[in-house]
């Protein structure tokens, strides 16, 4: 019996040494595990196949992970991208987070590092299916709608919007303090795991985004405001 799509994680990398290490200690783990030696094979599995989690490296035959990533999050799977890479340089991993990856290790790893890394993606994942069930599958505010589990929304303008796995998670942590300021930092512990990033400067380029979706005028935004020096704030009726 195949186990809950959760549990199940698949592993892109092309040397079959260390892809077959990290399987093994996975399914001694007690995870399903399977795995793709170049990111074809890996789109093509994922087509098919449900998991919890992706484990990419980016120096792949083919199609390198970056592209991988990019292609997933195209065709609106937000299945949890964790980058594995011998690349640990910062441009590197910022390009890999923005591409839509959740987390990223640098080869050599240890690993219980990685074990940890994967608690934490897949206990983040839970909270934000756990949140959207417990406050609202549902969001309004300003003419706009979104719906926290399918990933999708509608502007103001009547505009289909398909929202990453990050925006729509930004989203919800804002929505969960309407009128309090959210530091940057809360956003990133929340969202990523704060030892992800290297700047907090990304969370500001995810409001962004969220702004040119949903704001009448992004340049002057009513719904998400920033607090200078300090992070966000979400008006769900806007800000005179």
């Amino acid at each position: 019996m195949s186990a809950e799509p959760a549990r199940r994680i698949l592993v892109v990398e092309d040397d079959p040494h260390l892809a077959a290490g990290v399987v093994e200690n996975l399914r001694a783990e007690g995870y399903e595990v399977d795995s793709a030696a170049d990111g074809r094979r890996a789109l093509e599995w994922l087509a098919a196949n449900s998991c919890g989690l992706v484990l990419l490296d980016v120096m792949l035959p083919e199609l390198d992970g970056f592209t991988v990533c990019r292609t997933l999050r195209e065709r609106a799977d937000n299945t949890p991208v964790l980058f594995l890479t011998a690349r640990g340089d910062p441009i590197d991993r910022v390009r890999g987070l923005e591409a839509g990856g959740d987390d990223y290790l640098a080869k050599p790893f240890h690993l219980r590092e990685l074990l940890l890394r994967i608690k934490a993606i897949l206990r983040r994942w839970d909270w934000y299916q756990s949140a959207s069930a417990a406050g609202g599958a549902v969001l309004r505010f300003g003419g706009n709608e979104v719906d926290f589990r399918a990933f999708r929304g509608r502007s103001w303008s009547g505009g289909a919007q398909e929202l990453t796995e990050k925006e729509a998670m930004i989203l919800k942590v804002l929505a969960e303090r309407p009128g309090e300021i959210v530091s940057r930092e809360d956003l990133l512990e929340r969202v990523w795991g704060y030892d992800v990033f290297p700047s907090t400067r990304t969370v500001d380029n995810f409001i962004l985004r969220l702004r040119k979706r949903f704001e009448r005028d992004p340049a002057n935004p009513r719904h998400f405001l920033t607090v200078w020096g300090v992070g966000y704030r979400f008006m769900s009726e806007g800000e005179p």
